[in-house]
């Protein structure tokens, strides 16, 4: 009884998909909502000025508010507040210039540090010199620029890593 039940529920709403999604374009009642634009616009009904006007600013303006009503009533604490009276003990740049600080850091001289933070993109531009005469564009053809940038790549993640250590 109830296998005939659920195959007979399953069938109705297929049928009821297929209706959804085919719809009689014969019918004279369908034809006369659409000459009118007051069809579905799967149908044929121009997004302007139905979704366009009144859907899509309803739905930015509930994504915008559920954004501030969140940041508001769940603000999300980014470390320990800031003291204006006390000098942190080190003073990190941001994450992207961590290898060049720690270069920068590093060398006893300075003016070896500084040029050594010079030749990062000195030698960033002088890549694609090298690799001028080279046909292919797969990266394991073009063994000079792969392993420039294997070995820079490796040497940024461990000068990055240095630089997050304490200097003591």
């Amino acid at each position: 009884h109830s296998s005939v039940d659920c195959r007979y529920r399953a069938g109705s709403v297929h049928l009821e998909v297929a209706m959804l999604v085919y719809p009689n374009l014969r019918d004279p009642v369908l034809r006369a909502e659409l000459g009118k634009g007051t069809g579905h616009n799967t149908y044929g009904e121009p997004a302007w000025p139905n979704d366009l006007l009144y859907m899509f600013p309803v739905c930015i303006l509930a994504i915008v508010f559920l954004g501030f009503g969140q940041a508001v009533g769940l603000p999300i604490e980014v470390g320990e507040p800031a003291d204006p009276f006390a000098t942190p003990l080190e003073i990190l740049p941001e994450w992207f210039l961590l290898p060049a600080f720690e270069i920068l850091r590093a060398v006893p001289n300075k003016l070896l540090g500084i040029g050594g933070m010079v030749f990062i993109p000195v030698g960033l531009a002088f890549i694609p010199l090298l690799e001028a005469s080279n046909p292919f564009a797969n990266p394991i053809r073009r063994s000079v620029g792969t392993w420039l940038f294997v070995i820079g790549l490796f040497s940024a993640l461990v000068l990055g890593y240095l630089s997050a250590l304490p200097l003591g």
